[in-house]
């Protein structure tokens, strides 16, 4: 309950982010092959920079 008013930080913003393209790439594997492959493109790039902020949270 008391998470419902804290702000996400940024990881949590980009995995969000990164949920929302994964989905989108599942839905449109068996539509539009191209925007599918893209959307997955996308989430992959976002990776390393969660990757780098998780192990920058973990330090501190």
């Amino acid at each position: 309950m008391f998470k419902l008013f804290r702000k996400k930080s940024e990881v949590e913003k980009m995995e969000s982010n990164f949920k929302k393209l994964m989905k989108e790439w599942h839905e449109l594997s068996s539509i539009n092959r191209k925007l599918s492959d893209e959307k997955y493109a996308m989430a992959q790039a976002l990776l390393p920079r969660i990757e780098e902020l998780k192990k920058k949270h973990e330090a501190h």
